[in-house]
């Protein structure tokens, strides 16, 4: 998989295609409450599997620290590392740009994913868009 910041039209088209179809189509997110206010600021990642978009997120700097959010892989991709790919290029973006703690926003799903990658529980369980999250944080040590 080829990870990338999007910075073409094309790019960033491919990126919130992809969020579309996982948190729109899939989870039932509205488009409204997806695509937001910060899509205008935030650094938007894609990722190419043979030049075939399968996997998106995008970047914030809040306060101290990257916030990782919208992270999402196709269906038919998932199980074969590319999350976890995105997270390594996201925050070595995050250590590039001199900050050295990541924030995000899980499905509790997807909490034993994050727990692998080094992230720790920070809240209790809220609702986001309707689904069950956790914020869970890690600190960067590169």
């Amino acid at each position: 998989m080829n990870i990338k910041v999007a910075t073409s039209k094309q790019e960033v088209h491919d990126a919130f295609h992809i969020r579309t179809i996982v948190f729109v189509k899939e989870q039932n997110v509205s488009l409204e409450e997806e695509m937001d206010s910060f899509d205008d600021t935030a650094i938007h990642f894609i990722g190419y599997l043979m030049d075939h978009p399968m996997a998106a997120s995008r970047l914030r700097w809040v306060e101290n620290y990257g916030k990782l959010e919208r992270l999402c892989v196709l269906k038919k991709h998932r199980g074969k590392s590319f999350g976890t790919k995105m997270i390594q290029v996201m925050e070595n973006k995050v250590l590039k740009n001199g900050y050295h703690k990541c924030k995000l926003n899980a499905q509790t799903h997807a909490i034993k994913f994050y727990e692998q990658l080094g992230y720790k529980v920070i809240s209790g369980k809220f609702l986001d868009a309707g689904i069950p999250h956790v914020t869970m944080t890690k600190q960067l040590n590169h």
